[in-house]
């Protein structure tokens, strides 16, 4: 009876099957409060600004000024890039970005119709002359404040989707906080002069950054040169003339008052690799745009991204008690880096990576790096991380496997 007793148990566990699923959310978060030493990958830029060495920095002429790539963001170039300076409407990149957000996370649509309150009619400052009652849809609102800045479609459209300039501004503010702008304080949504009203180079290159790495189709209209509204019978001419007379610029955005000066953030792409260029402070236009034109040029002519990947893809790593023998390795997603032009080819990429593991393991925790060296110097160090969650064997799974693994002898 105690012989038949066992081979029923014995059964049972061999037959059980072992849950080797990816973890929920929930899961992964309990998980990982349990075991802290667990490493998960952040993959939040770290706006790491790369030495210009032996290379001749451009001299702009205008007070603050920076310099980033978009997919790493790493600073190639900055001047006094943390002092907190008025914007302008170059304040419109964040009323751009958290209109983006909301239009690709389905709370509004393109085709929706906004009204136009008696406070929007009365912005001043430049603007589209939009007028009380009026309505126009989320694409002439986006249209009018990308190409021809429009402070009244600006505030129609924060009043739109907050209910009112003022709680709209503060999500603004919510949302420069969660990004890491730390020199921003956001008064309005169009950048009219206002007391305490002010950002940094810094942290406009990084909301830009956000706006196009997360949204891309706001190219869109950030490329347009010249388009109209009211049935073509007004004209709108894009206030960033880069558009036009830069190769491959794809906005972004403009401003000026007589406090701020002439403020722009222009961003570029070629060859797979865009640039976002700020501007604070110019005395005039003209100076603007040769200074972001300089830090463009001086980017796509000395700096190119290029794979951190090993010639040899590395193999799956052994796990010890979980519910798979092994897990597959990969590459973060963050895998290409931002070098000097002159170093891409004698690049070395050396791979540190754990022998074996024990369960519990989850995805995007890190196994390794892969570390890329110039003539010895360490340029970057790219996480290895597991690409799937091996949660760990229970106790009756691994009593069940020791009978199984007996009963097969």
């Amino acid at each position: 009876m105690k012989r038949l007793t066992a081979v029923f148990f014995a059964l049972m566990f061999i037959l059980t099957p072992i849950n080797a699923a990816a973890l929920t959310v929930t899961e992964r978060m309990e998980l990982l409060a349990e075991f802290p030493e667990l490493e998960v990958f952040d993959n939040s830029p770290l706006y790491d600004e790369l030495p210009v060495a032996g290379l001749s920095a451009p001299d702009l002429g205008v007070p603050s000024a920076l310099l980033m790539e978009k997919e790493t963001g790493n600073i190639i170039f900055s001047l006094n890039e943390r002092e907190a300076r008025p914007p302008a409407s170059v304040t419109k990149v964040m009323t751009m970005l958290i209109i983006m957000e909301a239009l690709d996370g389905g709370i509004i649509k393109i085709e929706d119709k906004v009204p136009v309150s008696a406070y929007a009619q009365n912005m001043g400052g430049s603007q589209v002359y939009m007028h009380e009652g009026e309505e126009y849809t989320v694409r002439d609102m986006l249209k009018s404040i990308v190409i021809a800045s429009g402070n009244d479609a600006s505030v129609a459209m924060a009043e739109y989707l907050a209910g009112s300039e003022e709680t709209f501004v503060g999500r603004m503010n919510d949302r420069a906080a969660e990004l890491g702008m730390s020199d921003t304080v956001f008064k309005n949504c169009n950048g009219l002069p206002q007391e305490g009203h002010v950002t940094s180079a810094r942290d406009i290159a990084i909301m830009s950054r956000e706006l196009l790495l997360k949204h891309p189709s706001v190219r869109d209209y950030t490329t347009i040169w010249m388009d109209s509204l009211r049935e073509g019978t007004f004209t709108l001419s894009n206030t960033n003339k880069l558009v036009r007379f830069y190769q491959g610029a794809t906005g972004l955005k403009t401003g000026s008052t007589s406090v701020a000066k002439f403020c722009l953030s222009a961003s570029a792409e070629r060859d797979g690799m865009e640039l976002i260029a700020v501007i604070m402070g110019a005395d005039n236009s003209d100076i603007r745009f040769a200074a972001a034109r300089k830090l463009l040029d001086f980017g796509f002519a000395n700096y190119q991204l290029t794979s951190a990947y090993p010639d040899e893809v590395p193999k799956p790593i052994p796990v010890v008690l979980g519910t798979a023998v092994e897990v597959a390795p990969e590459i973060a997603e963050r895998s290409r880096i931002l070098v000097e032009k002159l170093q891409v080819k004698n690049l070395e990429r050396v791979v540190n990576i754990a022998e074996s593991l024990t369960a519990p393991v989850v995805k995007g925790q890190k196994l390794g790096d892969v570390t890329v060296k110039y003539e010895g110097q360490i340029l970057a160090e790219i996480p290895i991380v597991a690409a799937e969650d091996v949660p760990r064997l229970t106790y009756w799974q691994i009593l069940g496997n020791m009978i199984k693994q007996f009963m097969m002898k």
